[in-house]
C-alpha cells in the first residue's frame, strides 16, 4: 500500500445518510455518496495483508466469510487511495458483474473478515466499492461492449435475479445468444421487487438491464416457464438452459386465527408496494397499506427490516418487529471469532428511522406469537405472545422455552410474516424430472452446476437455498463457465 500506516492514521468513517425522519417522506435511497477525498483516506486504511481474508469466499459454520466473488479488494483500495479511479473500476469489474448491487445491499462479509477488524473497525470496503462503480457510470467509463463474435449457440436463462443476470452477462461475453425469461412484468427478480427503493433505487437496476440489452442479451418479461411456455419448447429452441428462479416459496405461520384478514406474507407486501410505486407513484392503490395502523412484523431478518421501513413510509401508527432469538451482543462472542461474519447488535437503517420517529428500536426479542385474534369482521386486531428464554435440553441442544407469566396481548391491524423461505417455487419444478436436494432445492454439484438433466444447469438460491446476492452472482458466473465448457468443449470464462 502507498500508505503503509493508513489503518493507524485514519479512523473508519460510516457511509453518509440522509436524516432518518426526513427521508420517511419519500422512497429515495437513504445513503449519500462519500466525497472522494474522504474515500481516499478510507482506501488508505487497507493493510494489503499478506493473506487478505476479505476475499477468501468460504463458509465457516454455515456463515459467509470473505467475498465469494474473490474481489481484488486490496488492489482497488490502493488504487482509490492513489486517485486512480479508472484502474480501480477495471479491477472491480474483473470479478464482480454488478458492484452497484452488492455495494448497496450486500451485508459485506468482506468487512467482517477484514484483518483491520481484528482490533479496529473494518475498512469501508462496501462504500468504496459502491463509489467506484457509481463514478464509472457518471464519468461515462461504462459503455456497451458486445462480443466481437458469436458462437451460434443459444442459451435460455430462467429467472432474472442476480444469479440469472450474472450468468447471462458472462455467457453473452463468451459470444452465445442469451435470452432471459422472467415471470414478472419487470426484469430484476428480487433486485426489482424484493428490495425496496430506499435500499436499491430501481433506476440502478434499469440502468444495468439496459446495458445488458445493448450488449446483446435478450429479455422476455411476463413469461413464466411451465405456464406460458413449456420446458420442452425451451429445450428445443436452445442448446442449454440455466435455471435461476431463486427460492421464493415463502414460509408461512400456522397458528389459530391465521385466516384473519390483515395477515400478509412479507414479500407480497414489499412486491405490491414497489410495483404500485413504479406503475403509478402509488396512485392506483394496488398495494397493502399500513397507513394509520399498528403494524407487527414477525421475523427478525433483513426482509423484516425492509417491512419496517416500508410501513414507516406508509405512515403507520406504530410498528414493532418480533424476533425469535435474544438480542445480539454488542461485541463478538467467543463462539463467533474473526474472520466469521460478526453476529453483533447493529442499528440498521429501518431501526434507526423507527427510533428517530418513535424514540425506540422497534425490535422485541425472544418473543413467540401463540395465536391471532380477530374482530367481528374477521380482521386481525391483536397478537397473543409469550416471552421465551434459552435452555439446554436433555439432548444437549439449546432450545427456546416459554417463560410462565410473560403472556401479552399486542394490538395490530396489519401483521407481516417475514420468517424466511422454504425453497424454490414448485410451478415449474413439478413439471420437470430434475432431482431435488435439501429443502427441495434442485440438485446440482457445486462447481459443476449441471442438474440431473444434461444441458440444464442450476445456479443461485434454486440450488443452494436462500442466500446472499453476492453468492447468487458467484454461482451465476460459475454456472455460466460450466455451461460454456459444455457448449464449446473448453471455456474462455473465469
Amino acid at each position: 500500500m502507498g500508505k503503509a500506516t493508513g489503518f493507524l492514521d485514519y479512523e473508519r468513517e460510516q457511509a453518509k445518510e440522509r436524516d432518518p425522519v426526513a427521508r420517511l417522506d419519500d422512497w429515495r435511497e437513504y445513503q449519500l455518496p462519500f466525497d472522494e477525498k474522504s474515500l481516499q483516506k478510507q482506501g488508505a486504511r487497507c493493510m494489503d495483508c499478506g493473506t487478505p481474508f476479505c476475499h477468501t469466499g468460504i463458509e465457516i459454520t454455515d456463515g459467509p466469510t470473505g467475498c465469494p466473488l474473490y474481489n481484488l479488494i486490496p488492489e482497488w483500495n490502493d488504487l482509490v487511495y492513489r486517485g486512480r479511479w479508472k484502474e480501480a473500476l477495471d479491477r472491480l469489474l474483473k470479478t464482480n458483474n454488478f458492484p452497484e448491487f452488492t455495494g448497496r445491499v450486500c451485508p459485506a462479509p468482506c468487512e467482517g473478515s477484514c484483518t483491520v477488524a481484528i482490533s479496529d473497525p473494518a475498512v469501508a470496503i462496501k462504500s468504496i466499492e459502491r463509489t467506484i462503480i457509481d463514478k464509472g457510470f457518471s464519468e461515462g467509463w461504462i459503455t456497451p461492449t458486445p462480443p466481437a463474435r458469436r458462437t451460434g449457440k443459444r442459451v435460455a436463462v430462467i429467472g432474472s435475479g442476480p444469479a440469472g443476470l450474472a450468468a447471462a452477462d458472462q455467457l453473452n461475453k463468451a459470444g452465445h445468444h442469451v435470452t432471459v425469461y422472467e415471470k414478472s412484468d419487470r426484469i430484476g427478480g428480487l433486485l426489482m421487487y424484493g428490495i425496496p427503493n430506499m435500499k436499491l433505487d430501481k433506476s440502478v437496476v434499469f440502468r444495468r438491464v439496459q446495458l445488458l440489452e445493448a450488449e446483446g442479451v435478450s429479455f422476455v418479461p411476463n413469461t413464466e416457464i411451465g405456464v406460458d411456455m413449456s420446458m420442452e419448447q425451451l429445450k428445443k429452441d436452445n442448446d442449454a438452459i440455466i435455471l435461476a428462479i431463486g427460492a421464493l416459496k415463502q414460509r408461512d405461520i400456522e397458528l389459530e386465527g391465521r385466516e384473519s384478514a390483515g395477515i400478509e406474507l412479507a414479500m407480497d407486501y414489499l412486491t405490491q408496494n414497489t410495483k404500485s410505486l413504479l406503475d403509478s407513484d402509488q396512485a392506483d392503490g394496488r398495494f397493502i397499506s399500513a397507513a394509520g395502523k399498528d403494524v407487527i412484523v414477525i421475523g427478525g431478518g433483513d426482509t423484516g427490516a425492509d417491512c419496517v421501513a416500508t410501513a414507516l413510509r406508509q405512515k403507520s401508527h406504530s410498528v414493532v418487529q418480533f424476533g425469535k432469538y435474544p438480542q445480539l451482543p454488542a461485541k463478538r462472542s467467543d463462539d463467533n471469532p474473526w474472520p466469521e461474519q460478526p453476529q453483533v447488535y447493529t442499528l440498521d437503517y429501518a431501526y434507526e428511522e423507527a427510533k428517530a420517529l418513535f424514540g425506540r428500536d422497534p425490535r422485541e426479542y425472544a418473543i413467540k406469537t401463540t395465536r391471532f385474534e380477530k374482530d367481528e369482521h374477521g380482521q386481525v386486531k391483536a397478537l397473543h405472545t409469550v416471552q421465551t428464554k434459552k435452555e439446554l435440553g436433555d439432548d444437549g441442544r439449546v432450545q427456546m422455552v416459554d417463560i410462565p407469566g410473560s403472556e401479552r396481548v399486542c394490538p395490530a391491524q396489519l401483521v407481516l410474516v417475514a420468517i424466511g423461505f422454504e425453497g424454490p417455487e414448485e410451478t415449474l419444478l413439478q413439471k420437470t424430472n430434475l432431482q431435488r436436494g435439501a429443502r427441495n432445492t434442485v440438485k446440482a454439484a457445486y462447481g459443476k452446476y449441471m442438474t440431473s438433466e444434461e444441458g440444464v444447469f442450476a445456479a443461485g438460491d434454486v440450488r443452494r437455498g436462500q442466500s446472499l446476492i453476492v453468492w447468487a452472482i458467484h454461482e451465476g458466473r460459475e454456472a455460466a463457465r460450466e455451461c460454456d465448457r459444455y457448449l464449446m468443449g473448453s471455456t474462455v470464462l473465469p
